[in-house]
Order: C-alpha cells, then sequence, then structure tokens
C-alpha cells in the first residue's frame, strides 16, 4: 500500500496558499485559491505524526491564510484570486466550518507550539459563532471536538460539538432509510462522524448509539458488489435507482474518517472493514476498477465517472488521498501488532 506522498500538493502551493484547481497536474492559477482547500490542507499536514520541517513550514503558510481570511466576527471570507483579492465578504456556509476543523486540528495537534497557539487563537475567535447550515456546523463541530481531546474543559468547544449534533438530528425508525436527512447528499459520513465524536466526549450513550447506527446504515448503503461505492454527486433519495457516476475521492476519504473515528471510540474492530473499503477505493476496488491516483505525480484524480477517472489532480481530491493512506499507514501499523498479524 503506497505512503501518503504530499509531492502534488506542494506542487499545487506557493507562499500565499494552496491553489484549488489543476488541469491534468498542471495548476490553473487563473482559479485562485479557496479557504475549503487551505483548511484542509492544515488538518491534514498537522495529522502527520512526524511531520518534516518543509511539512511545518506549509501548515504556517496555510494558517497564515486562514487567519487573514477571518473576519473580526468569526466568519471566514473564502476565495482569493491569483493577484491576493479577495472576491467574498466574510460569511458562514462551509468554508467556516472547515476553516474551524482545520484550525482545531491545528490547535490540538500542530507540529509546533507557535502554530498550536495561533491556530487555538483563530479558534477560539469562531468558536462562539454559529451557521444556518447543518454541513457547516458538522465541520465546525469536528474541529471543536480536536479540541475537547486535547483540553476536555474547553465549554465553548464543547458545546458548539454539541450544538452541530442537534442540528443534524436523530436517527429514523424506518430500517431502509435511517438517516436523518430525506436524501443523501454530499459529506455524508462526517454528520454520523459528528455524532459519533458529541456521543463519545459528552458523555451520551444515546448520542453516541444514534452516530454509530447512522455510520453503520451509511456504510451498508455504500456498499456495492463487496466494495465501497460513494454516494455521488447528484445524491441518493429513497425510492429512487442509485446512480454511482461522478463519485469524489472526499466522499471515500470521509468515510475513512468517519470509520477510523468509530474505531477509535468504540475499540470495535468491525469498523476496519469498511474502514480498508475506502482505502482500496483509491486503489483500483470501485466500480469501473480504476486506480484513482497516478503514481508519477503522487496526485489523485478528481472523479469516477462512469468511463473511468476524471484526469484532473486538485487540491481537494489530492488531499483527500493523502488523508487516506495516513489512516491506511494506521491501520496497518495497528494490524501488524495483532497476534493473528492480520485483519479482524
Amino acid at each position: 500500500m503506497p505512503e501518503p506522498r504530499w509531492d502534488h500538493v506542494f506542487r499545487l502551493s506557493d507562499d500565499t496558499g494552496l491553489l484549488e484547481h489543476a488541469r491534468n497536474a498542471i495548476v490553473r492559477r487563473e482559479h485562485g485559491y479557496c479557504v475549503d482547500d487551505v483548511s484542509r490542507g492544515l488538518l491534514v499536514a498537522c495529522r502527520e505524526p512526524r511531520p518534516w520541517p518543509e511539512l511545518i513550514r506549509h501548515a504556517e503558510r496555510w494558517l497564515a491564510f486562514l487567519t487573514h481570511a477571518q473576519g473580526a466576527d468569526g466568519a471566514f471570507r473564502n476565495r482569493m484570486s491569483y493577484d491576493r483579492q479577495w472576491r467574498d465578504e466574510p460569511s458562514f456556509g462551509d468554508w467556516w466550518g472547515r476553516a474551524l476543523w482545520g484550525l482545531g486540528t491545528a490547535a490540538a495537534r500542530g507540529g509546533t507550539g507557535w502554530i498550536r497557539r495561533e491556530a487555538r487563537n483563530a479558534f477560539q475567535q469562531g468558536v462562539r459563532c454559529r451557521s444556518p447550515w447543518p454541513r457547516a456546523m458538522t465541520f465546525a463541530g469536528l474541529g471543536a471536538a480536536e479540541v475537547l481531546r486535547a483540553d476536555p474543559r474547553d465549554r465553548d468547544a464543547a458545546q458548539l460539538l454539541g450544538d452541530a449534533a442537534t442540528v443534524i438530528g436523530v436517527p429514523g425508525s424506518d430500517p431502509d432509510w435511517v438517516w436523518p436527512e430525506r436524501e443523501l447528499t454530499y459529506a455524508n459520513p462526517a454528520l454520523a462522524e459528528v455524532v459519533v465524536a458529541a456521543g463519545d466526549l459528552l458523555g451520551d450513550e444515546s448520542l453516541l448509539a444514534d452516530g454509530l447506527r447512522m455510520l453503520s446504515w451509511l456504510c451498508d448503503t455504500q456498499e456495492h458488489d463487496g466494495h465501497l461505492s460513494t454516494v455521488p454527486v447528484g445524491g441518493w433519495r429513497p425510492g429512487a435507482e442509485k446512480h454511482r457516476h461522478d463519485q469524489q475521492p472526499i466522499e471515500a476519504a470521509a468515510t475513512a474518517d468517519a470509520c477510523a473515528t468509530a474505531a477509535a471510540v468504540t475499540g470495535d474492530e468491525r469498523w476496519d472493514a469498511p474502514l480498508f473499503q475506502a482505502i482500496a477505493w483509491f486503489l483500483g476496488d470501485n466500480d469501473t476498477g480504476s486506480v484513482m491516483y497516478d503514481p508519477e505525480t503522487c496526485g489523485c484524480y478528481d472523479g469516477l465517472k462512469a468511463d473511468g477517472p476524471n484526469l484532473n489532480q486538485g487540491a481537494e481530491s489530492t488531499l483527500a488521498l493523502v488523508s487516506t493512506l495516513q489512516h491506511a499507514r494506521t491501520l496497518a501499523n495497528r494490524s501488524a501488532t495483532r497476534p493473528s498479524g492480520g485483519l479482524a
């Protein structure tokens, strides 16, 4: 299994931030930067257990980009052009939640003391805000969970995490459609993950059970012929035929994140199987049998279409690959220490 490689992430980066798009592997400067992807970069960088100097330098730049994007009220701008001009005003869309997720992760796990301190300052500036959008609250809640794991006494983070779980709601009683929403759209595993995290960190067993039930149902729903088939662009609705084209790497990565959290919280090895399916999705165990990364550039393809990959290698997709291979490394190390020497 390949190791997480940062070559293409660094190729998409400069002294300002992380550029969003590429045509094949060549960066598209005309599309500029976005807080969404810079936040993902900071988050995934801070998950590295032994960061090296070049990765720390990039994490510092991405953190500086986020603090520059943040308004005095804790909201965030999202888009900056290549000439370093902001194209929007601070608000509370998904990018606000992803910024808090990245900042919370950096505050808890940043590779240096000054990164952790500055990330904590910026997180505190936004933690008392709320978004009207459930997924923005979900991403922010995952950042709050990172802060709480590092400091269980942080009341603001606990309140944000609890509010995120409340916004998502509870699973339904219909076994054919457990999901609390009327359709599956995007970032679905993150919703289950934040409910699991809230149940665990806030000591609410009922909430924990709800999150695990949501995640178990979602993993079953996304399994197709023994492999992961993620909810594609366009989503799935009850009673409608599932189309399977335009799957996004970020959805496989979110599945890996959620299953890894469930495994860590419960100690139950049954979560290793869907986690491994998420890893294998990138390696070619998917609906078209397509390997989803370029071994020459270390970039990830932007989507899985009916006839194979979209060969563009943007930041979101490549960070999804790196994040998932981080989980693969952890899973392999954990499996190697088991008496059986293999997956349960």
